[in-house]
C-alpha cells in the first residue's frame, strides 16, 4: 500500500511506511519539475518490474546476463487501447534461445501482465 501527501505546491510525497519516493509535475502544469511525474512513475514500474524478472530468470537459470536496460514510454492514452514501447537491452554472451526466451519472460513480468487487463479502481473517502 502506498500512501500520498502533498509536500509543496503540487509535490508529493509517497511512501510504503519504509520507503519513500517523491514525485511532482511540470511548472507548465503548475509544479516544480523536481521529481517524475506520474506518468514517468508508472513507466518506470513497467521498466523496473522488467529488469527485475528478466535478471531474476537470467540468474536462476545461471545465464550470462550482465546487464538489462528497459527503456519505457507511454506513446498514447487518448484512443480505445492505451499504446506503450517497450524496448530492452540484454547485455552478455547470449544465445539467441536465451534472448528469445528472456523476451518471453519480460512478456510475463507482474506490471506486463497488470497493465495488458482492464481494471476497476473503488474510490472512497477516508
Amino acid at each position: 500500500m502506498i500512501t500520498t501527501k502533498i509536500l509543496t505546491n503540487l509535490s508529493v510525497t509517497q511512501t510504503n511506511g519504509s520507503h519513500s519516493i517523491t514525485a511532482d509535475v511540470s511548472q507548465k502544469l503548475g509544479g516544480g519539475g523536481s521529481a517524475l511525474n506520474p506518468h514517468e512513475l508508472l513507466e518506470a514500474s513497467l521498466g523496473a518490474c522488467t529488469t527485475i524478472t528478466v535478471m531474476m530468470y537470467a540468474k536462476r537459470k545461471q545465464w550470462p546476463l550482465t546487464d538489462v536496460v528497459t527503456t519505457v514510454k507511454i506513446l498514447s492514452e487518448n484512443g480505445e487501447v492505451n499504446e506503450i514501447s517497450r524496448k530492452i537491452e540484454l547485455k552478455g554472451d547470449l544465445t539467441d534461445v536465451h534472448r528469445e526466451r528472456l523476451l518471453e519472460i519480460a512478456n510475463k513480468c507482474p506490471m506486463h501482465n497488470f497493465l495488458q487487463k482492464k481494471s476497476h479502481i473503488e474510490t472512497s473517502l477516508g
